[in-house]
């Protein structure tokens, strides 16, 4: 059997390139001129979808009287999407959280945070209860 090394050995001696020239190209660094009668087009914009409605609840009942944000209501994400969402939630807001029963929990009345965390990602927040 014949032992391939592993040290990197001889360098290629051809490369794919080889036979390619750049005769007849433009230098990098030149600007092509528009051909006369060119109107440029302007790009479209680009329409950013909106993800889905997702509410957020404030709650404390059965919390020892602490106060929670929940968000909830989330249709067509997995668990790993909701655990980098909570996750920047809780960076943003400086307090811990869970992702729970497919719920993100983050600790304190951060309502406005969570909301705008939400708004960037394309998601519509809806305060929702009390």
């Amino acid at each position: 059997m014949k032992r391939i090394p592993t040290d990197g050995g001889n360098p290629l001696v051809q490369t794919p390139f080889e036979a390619l020239s750049s005769a007849g190209l433009p230098p990098a660094s030149a600007s092509v001129a528009p051909e006369a009668g060119f109107v440029p087009v302007p790009m479209a914009k680009v329409k950013v979808k909106n993800r889905g409605r997702v509410d957020i609840v404030r709650q404390t009942a059965g919390r020892g009287g602490k106060t929670v944000t929940v968000v909830k209501n989330f249709v067509g994400i997995g668990l790993p999407e909701k655990e980098r969402l909570a996750k920047a939630m809780q960076k943003a807001c400086g307090t811990g959280g869970t992702v729970k029963d497919g719920q993100i929990e983050i600790q304190g009345d951060q309502r406005e945070q969570v909301a705008r965390i939400l708004t960037e990602a394309n998601f519509r927040p809806v305060f929702a209860g009390g």
